[in-house]
């Protein structure tokens, strides 16, 4: 078997793929092991007959029905799920306004800080094809724009067998789980995509396989898991997000670096009581990831890391304290990742006038 490549940056590389435009996902996976999905997309014929059926509920004008018409018109032969989603809203936009406008939302990056609430999908009122399908269709777009709460908020829930595009939904529900590292729902999520593979489009199968291997070496408490919470911490920052999901996941890191301190702490001690040995030098350098004893008696001065979320009133002398005993046990490129994030939490506290939504 082929080395894998390192875990996340193969997986955040992946999944930049999602900003491919979506006729880029057209093509099915070639893969030798092809399954037959638990969750049959429904025909393309299906799709615009229930479509038209609801156009035809609404009474449409020559105009409205001669738009339509064309819509469905330039429909390929054998459509993937995301063209079937894409004209279907579109059918919606011609005769609801509130449609009209989330289509054109998500047509476009994200330009205002604050996005409208679209209650109105939630309403009984909304007929489940319409709710269903255009919550799909924003939730998609919400991910793009890396505001996976958000978009966890209108995916969750949803079922394949309620909207056009099922592999769709499947694939942004594992992307949006992992991404929140939410590693159980993102399992499940990706194991019901690849369920499916023939019905799949290649780069989801692809995608969801390097999301599986990763959550698969995930563990609570790593290095690998704080510096992802770090990341996630600094992308809520960047989107003016600085109430109580932020703190929660900051004060969530600082249990976990303490747990990691006290460890390292714990490991010197049993080194330093092993005695013996300690004018012995290895010829070989150490392994960058491999935590080390020493000959001294193991004794560790307590740092005073807090017990909130105020990493940025940490005094700048037992910060740095806390940042060498870090990397002094582990990797340099961790170091870099905690330093970065003092910096960034501290600006962001000094900032914090900004609400206490996320």
């Amino acid at each position: 078997m082929t080395a894998m490549p390192t875990r996340h940056p193969a997986v955040w590389i992946a999944v930049a793929v999602l900003c491919v435009p979506i006729a880029a996902a057209t093509a099915q996976s070639p893969d030798a092991s092809l399954k037959s999905p638990t969750w049959p997309p429904p025909p393309a014929a299906d799709v615009k007959a229930r479509a038209f059926a609801w156009l035809d509920a609404q009474k449409p004008s020559n105009d409205i029905q001669a738009a339509a018409d064309a819509l469905w018109s330039t429909l390929p032969d054998e459509p993937a799920g995301a063209e079937l989603l894409e004209r279907l809203a579109g059918t919606f936009a011609l005769v609801d306004r509130h449609a009209a406008g989330l289509v054109e939302l998500c047509s476009q990056p994200k330009r205002e800080p604050l996005l409208p609430k679209q209650k109105w999908l939630t309403e009984e009122k909304t007929p489940p094809l319409m709710a269903d399908n255009l919550r799909l269709l924003y939730g998609r777009w919400l991910a793009h724009q890396a505001l996976y709460d958000e978009s966890l908020e209108q995916l969750s829930g949803l079922k394949p067998g309620e909207v056009v595009a099922p592999a769709m939904l499947l694939f942004y529900q594992g992307v949006v789980h992992h991404r929140l590292l939410q590693k159980k729902p993102a399992t499940a999520a990706i194991e019901q995509l690849l369920s499916g593979t023939d019905s799949s489009p290649r780069r989801y199968v692809a995608v969801a396989r390097l999301m599986q291997y990763d959550l698969a070496g995930l563990k609570d408490d790593t290095l690998d898991h704080i510096a992802r919470r770090m990341n996630d911490i600094r992308r809520r920052l960047d989107l003016g997000r600085a109430g109580k999901r932020v703190r929660k996941v900051e004060d969530g890191v600082i249990k976990s670096l303490d747990k990691l301190i006290k460890k390292i702490e714990e490991q010197q001690r049993q080194c330093a009581g092993g005695g013996g040995g300690e004018n012995i030098r290895s010829s070989r350098p150490a392994n960058d990831s491999r935590i080390m004893g020493g000959k001294g008696r193991g004794e560790v001065v307590k740092r005073n890391v807090g017990s909130h979320s105020g990493w940025g009133d940490l005094p700048p002398k037992q910060r740095e304290e806390a940042l060498q005993q870090i990397g002094r046990d582990f990797p340099a490129h961790y170091r870099d990742i905690i330093e970065q994030y003092f910096r960034r939490l501290a600006a962001g506290e000094r900032e914090q006038g900004l609400g206490a939504g996320n």
